[in-house]
């Protein structure tokens, strides 16, 4: 247990204090945030605030998982295959983030990547994460809930972890829109994956960990991290911002969030934990296919966020109720998890 606090103390402290130190390096380096031309008018003021703050998270984060490892309490905590390759593909997403951000200050443009070249990345980043985490970590390739089911996807596992990866990613990243929007929502998500990875731990016999390959330990370790470095950069996220994270952050973010419930065989369950990504992602998806068919919006703005927006609330009240949100389905998701532990426990 020390050991996940020092991951997460690190993350935080890293991100907390070194934050202002990276708003003055972007900002000397002209990496200033492009607003689309598109979106409301009311964040054109926001031009030019230092983007690629992702960075700083991904810093934090990798440096927490790293020193909670050190010798405490007398014992030197072993790496694992398992979290070393969730930090390996939430680098690995990072630097997608980062190639698509820069792209955007060095050519002055709202546009980074094209949608394609983003979509390969995630593509191999996710089938090279899915074939070391079968081939080297050794879990299975079945469909999991709050644990694996009977369901075993075969080869399909590698599409699977593609779409997950892929749709984690790019609903944190549709959700960056606001101040402290996919931040604020995240950090909670990543409280809930330290919770569950310590309860696999400490109940390894339930969850069968033997089988599964993962040590949810290490993978607690790098969800602590990952939760105080969100946390430490929230604080200079808030509204109004003096950086964003970018892509950078936002696609890592995502990414990470989809690697660790593959690892931990909660696969589903993040459907829950993430709900408010889910809403965001499918307002995009209703409001393109509805205006191709009958050139008329479902929303004012989509995703969401904007709608509620543009139909009059302050910005930093949609960011705190779509906050609010975001902590209901993470309860709901981590309430649900526990009545499946009680229920099984009662009747197995």
């Amino acid at each position: 247990m020390t050991s996940i606090f020092i991951a997460g103390m690190v993350g935080l402290m890293i991100s907390l204090f070194g934050t202002p130190w990276a708003i003055r390096r972007i900002r000397k380096r002209g990496w200033g945030q492009l607003i689309r031309e598109e979106g409301p008018k009311a964040h054109y003021e926001k031009r030019g605030t230092p983007t690629m703050g992702g960075l700083v998270i991904l810093v934090a984060a990798v440096a927490g998982y790293f020193l909670g490892h050190l010798e405490t309490g007398g014992f030197t905590v072993p790496f694992r295959d398992s979290g070393l390759l969730a930090i390996g593909a939430i680098v690995a997403l990072g630097l997608l983030g980062f190639i698509d951000d820069f792209i955007k200050v060095y050519k002055s443009r709202s546009l980074g990547l094209q949608s394609r070249a983003k979509f390969l990345g995630q593509l191999i980043i996710a089938l090279g994460f899915a074939f070391l985490a079968t081939e080297v970590v050794g879990i299975g390739t079945d469909l999991s809930f709050f644990r694996s089911t009977a369901i075993d996807l075969g080869v399909v596992f590698y599409l699977w972890a593609f779409i997950m990866i892929a749709a984690s990613s790019n609903g944190v990243n549709l959700t960056d829109g606001m101040d402290g929007l996919a931040a604020g929502t995240a950090a909670p998500v990543f409280g809930a994956y330290v919770i569950i990875a310590f309860w696999q731990f400490r109940n390894q016999t339930f969850y069968d960990i033997g089988q599964t390959g993962s040590d949810p330990f290490d993978i607690a370790l790098v969800a602590a991290a990952l939760f105080g470095a969100v946390t430490g950069f929230l604080w200079w996220n808030t509204a109004p911002a003096k950086i964003f994270m970018g892509d950078t952050g936002s696609l890592m973010l995502g990414g990470a969030m989809a690697v660790l419930a593959i690892l931990l065989d909660t696969q589903m369950l993040l459907l829950l934990l993430g709900g408010l990504y889910v809403v965001e992602t499918l307002s995009v998806i209703i409001q393109v296919l509805v205006f191709k068919k009958t050139r008329k919006r479902v929303f004012l703005m989509s995703p969401i966020h904007h709608h509620f927006e543009l139909a009059g609330w302050p910005e930093f009240t949609v960011i705190v109720r779509f906050w609010v949100l975001s902590g209901l389905s993470v309860g709901v998701g981590l309430g649900l998890f526990y009545a499946d532990f009680i229920y099984k426990d009662l009747f197995r």
